[in-house]
């Protein structure tokens, strides 16, 4: 691994206090910092990953809306009115 230096300004107290947390989690505090950068980058990773599949998502559905696959919303309520009625209809047996 090819490995590189950070060096950054901390006030003296954060820092006191951020070496007992680390050593209190058995741990120094570049560990803890390598561990916190490490999670910082997976998750901006995931929500890279999340937004480009979510913009497919929305791709595809226009794409789909341009080629006339379009449900009326009239339908749309009705469906679900009648599911919403089922539902209480199955809650109203139960009790």
């Amino acid at each position: 691994m090819n490995e590189a230096t950070f060096t950054f300004r901390v006030d003296q107290e954060l820092k006191g206090r951020f070496a007992r947390a680390a050593k209190a989690r058995d741990r120094t505090g570049a560990q803890l910092l390598r561990d916190f950068m490490r999670d910082v980058v997976q998750r901006e990773e995931q929500a890279e990953s999340h937004d480009a599949w979510f913009r497919r998502q929305v791709e595809i559905g226009q794409a789909s809306a341009q080629a006339g696959h379009m449900i009326a919303g009239n339908d749309v309520e009705a469906h679900f009115a009648a599911r919403r009625a089922a539902t209480l209809r199955k809650l109203d047996e139960t009790q």
